[in-house]
């Protein structure tokens, strides 16, 4: 169960059965999952301050060069060199990761707040400290493991629609030749 799709489905699965079984009706237990699903939100923002506050404090500056691939939606882009250290790609990632969080606060806000639905707050209570800590950040500097296979830098990104269709992965390219015709095609970045 090291897929992460896998283990959302199953957990939301599971939440949505235990979640049938609370009486969202009334008010007290309204109230307590409206705190549970705050302080989650909370504790995964901590989490991620906590990450950033790491990346600093080890201030790896070993220089990271990858190239982004042309948009498939722009034919006129072209693939772009990237040259940044390790530090600022890590607090990169752990900045969007903390977008992608409240993001998902301000959906919660609108389907509870606006739309009154209640079922929701108990998901994604869990699934959002879930996939903060399954986070890629997370991984490499909360839990230590080396950055090696998918945790590589730069990050993989996960397989979507079109990486489906294509069997082509829209993800950076980090080989010697894609970021030597880069180079010469002069879509350097900084």
């Amino acid at each position: 169960m090291n897929n992460p799709a896998i283990t959302n489905l199953v957990i939301s699965l599971g939440a949505m059965q235990v979640a049938r079984r609370i009486p969202m009706e009334d008010p007290q237990v309204l109230t307590y999952l409206r705190i549970g699903y705050i302080a989650s939100q909370v504790i995964s923002l901590a989490i991620y301050y906590y990450i950033t506050l790491k990346i600093r404090k080890r201030n790896d500056l070993t220089v990271l060069k990858y190239v982004n691939p042309a948009s498939p939606m722009n034919p006129d882009a072209k693939p772009e060199l990237v040259t940044t250290t390790v530090k600022d790609y890590d607090l990169a990632e752990t900045g969007k990761a903390m977008k992608s969080l409240f993001m998902g606060v301000a959906f919660m806000c609108f389907l509870h707040g606006y739309l009154k639905y209640t079922q929701p707050l108990f998901i994604q209570g869990l699934m959002g400290l879930k996939s903060t800590l399954e986070s890629n950040p997370a991984k490499l500097h909360l839990f230590g493991k080396k950055a090696e296979g998918d945790l590589a830098r730069p990050f993989k990104a996960a397989g979507g629609l079109m990486e489906s269709l294509t069997g082509k992965a829209a993800g950076p390219q980090t080989d010697a030749a894609s970021i030597k015709a880069a180079e010469k095609a002069g879509g350097k970045s900084d």
